[in-house]
């Protein structure tokens, strides 16, 4: 195992050494910033980053009141809290049956049942805050020449001021926060989940439609047929809306920002990631571009 793995295989067995659940045949199922473990009886464990306890709970939290309320999502197991190993949050879930990763109709689908329900206040959402995740990353990451951190610096900034004059759209509501095709899980006979909770918050129900949009209109991922399904599905288009380049901006700017993060530690996605910081520079054309996926 490497060390990653090795650190990761600690902080699984210390937290279930804390509630009593046995760690014996433990399979590793995703090794990154979030951390997924196959335990026995059909548990997963979740490992979360460090110091983000108050989101892991208010996941789990999320995830409940969705399920209670008939939306199909990752259901909570063992505890109501997230336990801590160093400051990292694990949390236990029910394994789904075995599965693809959804459709763009399935999103839709599950998106507009989620937006159509009023969130409590006991759930504590958090404003949609869509910049500060690309923030930080510019401010933090190495691989990065000073001219293209002081745009990617300023871009942030024009994009904030157009996010506060966003025009009206839809009524303000829960949201996923990281609504794409990867956080959706459809299995065999074609039920749909939503998955990874995490960055749920309260604002504008276009920032979850927007993913699939850029996917469709930037990078060409998305077919012109599956974006018309999913169109369909939700009852909107949200490129027709007039607040739709700002929205498309932010999420350029923070999918180009994850590139970078992830080339600080895996050097061999830097030229991707620079490819990225070309492209939202003018520098490779119009849209839409080719980026590739990053680990």
């Amino acid at each position: 195992m490497s060390a990653i793995v090795l650190e990761s295989r600690r902080v699984l067995e210390d937290a279930c050494r804390q509630i009593g659940i046995p760690t014996d045949g433990a399979e590793p199922i995703r090794i990154a910033g979030n951390a997924m473990w196959r335990l026995a009886d059909g548990i997963v464990a979740r490992i979360g980053r460090p110091g983000n306890g108050a989101i892991a709970e208010r996941e789990l939290a999320v995830a409940r009141w969705l399920v209670d309320n008939g939306v199909k999502a990752v259901t909570p197991r063992i505890t109501d809290k997230p336990v801590l190993v160093a400051q990292r949050p694990v949390t236990f879930w029910a394994e789904l049956p075995p599965h693809r990763p959804g459709s763009s109709t399935d999103m839709a689908k599950l998106l507009w049942q989620m937006h159509q329900l009023s969130p409590p206040r006991s759930l504590g959402l958090p404003r949609l805050d869509p910049l500060s995740k690309a923030r930080r990353r510019i401010a933090e990451v190495r691989c990065l020449a000073p001219d293209d951190r002081s745009w990617l610096h300023d871009q942030a900034d024009r994009l904030a001021v157009d996010f506060v004059g966003l025009p009206p759209g839809l009524p303000y509501c829960a949201l996923h926060g990281d609504a794409w095709n990867g956080n959706v899980a459809t299995t065999a006979d074609g039920t749909a989940y939503l998955l990874d909770l995490e960055n749920a918050c309260y604002g504008p129900p276009e920032w979850d439609l927007v993913s699939t949009a850029v996917k469709h209109v930037t990078t060409a991922t998305v077919s012109a047929v599956d974006y018309e399904a999913f169109c369909r599905a939700y009852g909107m288009d949200v490129t027709r809306w007039a607040g739709y380049p700002v929205l498309r901006g932010i999420r350029e700017l923070r999918m180009v920002t994850f590139a970078l993060q992830i080339a600080d530690e895996h050097p061999h996605a830097r030229a991707e990631a620079q490819h990225r910081v070309d492209c939202l520079r003018g520098l490779k054309g119009d849209r839409p571009w080719t980026w590739t996926a990053v680990p």
